[in-house]
């Protein structure tokens, strides 16, 4: 059932001795987007594997170490992949106090994390020896990216080592400039793309997709998959090469892998009942079920066996699952919560359950729950971006997710996000943003928060749709609206290792995930795709199941689009407690007496008005207030400052000074006007301080300015106007 090529194995597990290679051997990939060099045998030595990748002058090394003995106790297969960006790649300093790289980046998490899937897969099963992939970015053009130099670099240091791996396999990224592919885009290339693929694959198969686009047909995604494939070949040769000339001998290990009798009490002893355990209608009725049925397995297991250890009874039973689970999927067509094959679970949607929020949203699908929090903010929000192998510095758009333990009904840590975390929010991320209008289109930097409240299979997904309904309801004018879908595979192979039968299914659960093969992940709107993401359990699948997989993910991402608008279909006004926004253009030249002297006079006006106020250097000045009262005086202020006075208009100002003939009021600026004291009321004034003080607020209207610039206001014109007008107003009435 698991698919994953063994190797051979002897009892014997001794210490491995590691020996230096001298000879330095190098190959050439030679791809459209640009040759990539892979060299071994220079520096690392003393790794399993080390190899360097270089394209253009981006270079990573890569090395793969992994332990001779398991550790006691050892039950899974500990695989740890880490990629650091390193600031001397670029010519720089490490920003921070200690001046040295601290905590991974998101692009570094995510960096570890696809060179990672596409490698599991192709160990051995019962291979549970300490294993660690390092990538280290030891030089950055600011044109190369290093993520696929550090895929390609991981496949080929494992080939080099005696490390047990059925791989090479290749990595390319394909993106889509002007309707023609790409292969390994610059990054100004890719700013200028539709499509961002990585795409990992073997000769033959798919292992690994991940990436995002710009609604891209589905016909164009299949043909940019078929295209990818045809890239990796290259690579996979390029590193066959290397392994011939420079590979070591692979080790002989003991694999752990249960004997067959112990699999065979487990069956006789549940194997009847297994199935209508797993397929109780609820998760936590299934919890139980199965929880019982296992006790009866560990006892019958050491009736018979008292030497069987915890491994050897976890193993068992979930062999008894797995074989239960693919009999009912391929035999019977049946899955656990009775669904069709590719009938969605029952979906809602409910928009404004928060109050302060500006936007909320509850998305379920099945036991799945995703509350998703929209928060706009200003522009001068959005989140900085430390990188080093190039790239965007800026991200205005953020979605962020949160799995909390009580969403599987456990408890556990809390505060701080895993990797796990930070890959499902990119993911999300990614599928939303295409349809995200533009800064110049709505002036916002954009939070989205989804928080996890029930976990059953494809919280990503939910909240992909939960996340779309907040900004709708928050009043985010979105292109369209976004669903995400969840695609799995159970399939069979004979004694050969060939693909004998398989059935794809829509709308996976969390066991499903678990005892099957695949979960592909495929977000869009009605036009095309978003984003994306496949995981394999598998050593590779051909491109004609994930094709199969694409088709049917976009007709429930259609039936899964007409719910939501049936929770919320237009923008809603935007929320009261979000921020309103006025923009204004000043001459560029007079940006910096806006700013003023260490920012005084912007301080000054943000103070004043209590909005927020960023400035661009074309002269766009962005002001954002909670209320209209603060954004009209924040562009009054903002008007005062940089711009010309005019005569006949009022302006509302503090005043500076007083003298015996008069008041000086600010006009914003270095721009000052004199009250004389005969236009400080409509009545006789015999001291200028029985009207204003210094530091008081009065609003008064430009009568003049004369040859020298000198203006001249009167607080007794405002004041005769609105006698009028209150005059006016009680005779019409």
């Amino acid at each position: 059932m698991d698919r994953r090529r063994h190797h051979p194995s002897k009892t014997d597990n001794t210490e491995q001795k590691k020996v230096s290679f001298m000879a330095i051997h190098n190959i050439t990939a030679s791809l459209p987007g640009g040759d990539i060099f892979i060299e071994t045998g220079k520096l690392a030595k003393l790794a399993d594997g080390a190899v360097t990748v270089r394209l253009g002058d981006t270079i990573v090394i890569v090395t793969a170490v992994s332990a001779t003995k398991v550790k006691e106790g050892q039950d899974f297969f500990p695989l740890s992949v880490e990629y650091k960006e390193k600031a001397a790649a670029a010519g720089k300093f490490p920003g921070g106090y200690f001046k040295r790289e601290g905590r991974p980046t998101e692009k570094e998490i995510l960096t570890c994390r696809m060179t990672d899937r596409p490698l599991r897969p192709l160990f051995p099963k019962g291979y549970y020896f300490d294993t660690q992939v390092v990538a280290l970015l030891l030089s950055a053009d600011g044109e190369n990216d290093s993520d696929i130099l550090a895929i390609n670099g991981a496949s080929a240091a494992l080939c080099v080592s005696d490390i047990p791996f059925a791989g090479p396999v290749g990595a390319v990224r394909v993106g889509r400039v002007n309707g023609q592919f790409v292969v390994n885009p610059t990054h100004a290339l890719r700013a200028k793309s539709d499509l961002d693929l990585v795409y990992v694959g073997n000769k033959t198969d798919v292992i690994m997709i991940e990436g995002a686009a710009q609604e891209l047909p589905e016909a164009d995604f299949i043909a940019a998959l078929a295209f990818a494939q045809e890239q990796v070949q290259v690579l996979v040769a390029a590193q066959e090469q290397l392994a011939t000339l420079a590979g070591k001998e692979k080790r002989q290990v003991n694999l752990m892998l249960v004997k067959d009798e112990l699999l065979e009490v487990a069956y006789e002893v549940a194997g009847s009942r297994i199935e209508g355990a797993l397929y109780r209608p609820s998760k936590i009725e299934r919890s139980k079920a199965v929880g019982a049925l296992r006790d009866e397995v560990e006892a019958a297991i050491k009736a018979k066996y008292p030497e069987a250890g915890a491994f050897e009874i976890s193993q068992a039973f979930d062999y008894l699952q797995k074989k239960a689970f693919r009999i009912s999927i391929l035999d019977k067509q049946s899955r656990c919560d009775g669904r069709a094959i590719d009938q969605l679970r029952n979906i809602s949607g409910e928009v404004g359950l928060i109050p302060r929020s500006h936007g909320s949203a509850l998305f379920a699908r099945g036991e799945t729950q995703a509350l998703a929090l929209a928060t706009l903010a200003p522009l001068d929000e959005a989140q900085e971006l430390d990188t080093y192998a190039g790239g965007e510095d800026t991200k205005r758009f953020i979605l962020h997710y949160n799995f909390p333990p009580f969403s599987v009904g456990e408890t556990g840590r809390f505060g701080g996000q895993n990797r796990r975390e930070i890959g499902h929010g990119a993911l999300a991320e990614r599928s939303v943003e295409p349809v995200v209008p533009a800064p110049e289109d709505f002036p916002y930097a954009v939070r989205v928060s989804s928080e996890v409240m029930e976990s059953n299979g494809s919280t990503s997904m939910a909240s992909v749709c939960s996340g779309v309904m907040a900004l709708l309801d928050a009043g985010v004018p979105l292109k369209r609206p976004v669903a995400g879908i969840s695609v799995g595979l159970v399939s069979e192979f004979d004694a050969n290792d060939t693909m004998t039968r398989y059935l794809t299914m829509l709308d996976i659960l969390g066991s499903e995930d678990h005892f099957g093969d695949m979960d592909f992940k495929l977000c869009g709107t009605e036009l095309g795709v978003t984003g994306f993401q496949l995981d394999l359990k598998l050593p590779g699948i051909p491109l004609s199941i994930l094709n199969e997989a694409i088709g049917k993910a976009k007709v429930g991402r259609t039936d899964i689009l007409a719910i939501m608008n049936q929770a919320i279909s237009e923008v809603k006004p935007l929320s009261s407690f979000a921020p309103r926004i006025e923009k204004t253009k000043i001459n560029p030249d007079k940006i910096g007496e806006l700013i003023g002297p260490g920012g005084k006079n912007i301080k000054a006006i943000q103070a004043e008005s209590g909005a927020d106020i960023s400035i661009s250097d074309d002269g766009t000045v962005l002001i954002y207030a909670s209320s209209k009262e603060a954004l009209e005086r924040a562009l009054e202020l903002v008007n005062n400052t940089v711009g010309e006075v005019e005569v006949g208009r009022v302006y509302t100002g503090r005043i500076v000074s007083t003298t015996n003939f008069g008041a000086f009021m600010s006009l914003g600026g270095k721009k000052d006007g004199l009250i004389h004291i005969s236009e400080l009321a409509d009545y006789r004034v015999e001291r200028v301080e029985d009207v204003v003080r210094t530091g008081d607020t009065v609003t008064a209207k430009c009568i003049g300015v004369d040859d020298k610039g000198r203006v001249k206001m009167s607080r007794k014109a405002v004041l005769k106007e609105k006698d009028a007008a209150a005059k006016a107003e009680a005779g019409a009435a």
